[in-house]
C-alpha cells in the first residue's frame, strides 16, 4: 500500500493535475478530446474580469494549435452547477472581440470534479451546448461542454477508462492506494506526485487550512439547520397557541401546553386584534 495525500484537497489535486501529461490524458479519457499543451495554469484569472465576478480557474490549459481551452474545477459548493457554468461562460465571453462575430475562436470544455459527492448521486453529468432538433439529433454547431464528475458514484456501468480515473481519485481519499489495481500510466504518475512523503510543508499547511474551512462550513450548516428547526418548532407552537386562544382556552393552560410564556401568548392575541 502506498501512503498518499487525499485528492479531496485542492492543493493536492492541483499538484497532481497541473502535470501536462496527466492533464491531457484526463481530458482525453473524459471528453475524447486530444490536446497539445506545454503548461497548465493554476488559479487562472482574466484581467479585466468578465462580468461582475472575478472567476478563478483551478486548472486552466489552452491549446492554440487545436483551438481548445480546458479548465478543471475541483471544489464543491452549494451552487456548483451554476457557479461553474458561469466560469465556463466567462471563458467563452473572454474570447469574443466584438459584435462582428460572436463565435469564440476556441472550443471550451469545463470539467468539475466533486470528490465529496453531490445530492444527485450521479457519476457523470454533462451540459451539451449543441442545438438539437425535436428528434434529438445534434446540429453540430456548438461543441462546448461542461462535465460534472462524482468519483464516489462510479460503478460497473461507468465506462472505461473514465471509471478507472474516478475510482483512483476516490481511492486516495482515505490516504492509501493499492497501485496494482490501476493500469493507466498517468494514474500511476498521479500517485507518485501525491505520495505522502513528498508533500511539502507549505502544501501540508494549505491542506490544514482547507480542512479547517470544511469543518467551519459543516459547523455553520449544522448551526443553521438547528436554528431553522428551532424557529420552525416555535412557529408551530405559536400556531397551536393561536388556535387554542380562539377556542377560549385559558392563557395559563396554553402556556403549560406549548411552552410559550403568557406574555408571548397575550401578544398573539393582541396581534390578532390589530
Amino acid at each position: 500500500m502506498k501512503q498518499v495525500a487525499p485528492l479531496r484537497y485542492g492543493v493536492i489535486f492541483k499538484k497532481a493535475f497541473c502535470d501536462p501529461e496527466i492533464f491531457t490524458a484526463f481530458v482525453r479519457d473524459m471528453l475524447g478530446v486530444t490536446i497539445e499543451i506545454d503548461e497548465v495554469e493554476t488559479e487562472k484569472e482574466f484581467d479585466p474580469p468578465i462580468g461582475r465576478v472575478r472567476s478563478r480557474f483551478d486548472l486552466f490549459a489552452r491549446d492554440d494549435k487545436n483551438r481548445v481551452i480546458v479548465d478543471i474545477q475541483h471544489r464543491r459548493y452549494p451552487d456548483h452547477y451554476h457557479r461553474f457554468l458561469h466560469y465556463h461562460c466567462a471563458a467563452l465571453l473572454e474570447q469574443v472581440a466584438g459584435a462582428e462575430d460572436y463565435r469564440p475562436p476556441m472550443t471550451v470544455f469545463t470539467i468539475v470534479v466533486l470528490t465529496s459527492g453531490d445530492r444527485h448521486q450521479q457519476d457523470v453529468s454533462v451540459i451539451d451546448f449543441d442545438p438539437k432538433n425535436l428528434k434529438g439529433k445534434a446540429l453540430g454547431e456548438i461543441h462546448h461542454k461542461v462535465m460534472y464528475l462524482c468519483p464516489k458514484y462510479a460503478d460497473k456501468d461507468t465506462p472505461e477508462p473514465c471509471r478507472e480515473w474516478l475510482r483512483a481519485i476516490d481511492d486516495t481519499l482515505d490516504g492509501e492506494i493499492e497501485e496494482t489495481g490501476y493500469h493507466l500510466p498517468e494514474i500511476r504518475k498521479i500517485f507518485e506526485h501525491i505520495e505522502k512523503d513528498g508533500v511539502s510543508p507549505t502544501e501540508r499547511a494549505k491542506m490544514f487550512d482547507e480542512h479547517g474551512e470544511d469543518l467551519l462550513g459543516e459547523e455553520k450548516f449544522t448551526e443553521g439547520k438547528a436554528e431553522g428547526m428551532a424557529e420552525g418548532k416555535a412557529e408551530g407552537m405559536a400556531q397551536v397557541a393561536h388556535a387554542l386562544l380562539r377556542k377560549g382556552v385559558p392563557v395559563s393552560l396554553i402556556s403549560e401546553a406549548t411552552g410559550l410564556s403568557e406574555s408571548e401568548i397575550e401578544a398573539l392575541d393582541t396581534a390578532e386584534g390589530n
